[in-house]
């Protein structure tokens, strides 16, 4: 790829969506120009450019909260493109993992029509507390204490979910099986392994059946 396949506006520039290459969560909608665009393939980071100050500005440059591109994608028309990021920090300049997340609002589990949708949404979270590390968090005391914290986590409600199963009691098995699924997901997050890997294995042990 290279940005003669980009088609720029007249103004010489072409809008970009930043999404998380893990949680899939849209951080940011922002701009860039031919020189921008080239940066980032060259260097393997987010550029972008600012309308309001008119000029290049590197992701994180000043914060730290630099982004690693994974994947550069353009649309149909070449007029829009996608970059696939590993956020390290808060994407937009609130703090908040998200430009587009809903600050002073309790994260909440809705009702949905999909019975899975609480698993994007604890994908979702999970990312937030990774990027923006709010003290007193649970999440953030796991990101904080690093892998071995994590797999021991993970260990122990591993354990939980066997002696609720051998206990044959329900009540207690599926909040200890609750547990078990967040703290993987939580390590599956500090592995950058996104969950849909792991959807696709099932996908693909099912079509060999």
């Amino acid at each position: 790829m290279n940005a003669e396949e980009i088609k720029f506006d007249e103004k010489g520039l072409v809008p970009a969506i930043i999404q998380d290459a893990i949680s899939k969560e849209v951080l940011t909608l922002a701009y860039m120009n031919k020189e921008a665009f080239e940066k980032t393939l060259e260097s393997g980071e987010t550029w972008l450019y600012s309308r309001s100050r008119q000029e290049l500005w590197h992701k994180g440059g000043t914060s730290g909260n630099t982004q690693a591109v994974k994947e550069v994608r353009y649309d149909c028309d070449q007029d829009a493109v996608l970059l696939l990021v590993e956020p390290a920090g808060p994407a937009c300049h609130t703090g908040a993992y998200s430009c587009f997340s809903e600050k002073g609002k309790e994260n909440s589990f809705s009702k949905n029509t999909d019975r899975f949708s609480i698993l994007n949404t604890l994908e979702k979270v999970i990312a937030e507390r990774e990027a923006e590390m709010p003290e007193g968090a649970y999440t953030t005391y796991l990101f904080s204490e690093g892998v071995d914290k994590i797999l021991k986590k993970v260990g122990e409600e591993a354990a939980e979910v066997i002696i609720a199963s051998k206990n044959r009691s329900h009540e207690e098995l599926k909040w200890e099986a609750a547990d078990l699924l967040f703290h993987l997901m939580v390590l599956l997050r500090e592995q950058k392994l996104p969950f849909d890997q792991i959807l696709q294995v099932l996908e693909e042990r099912h079509q060999d059946k």
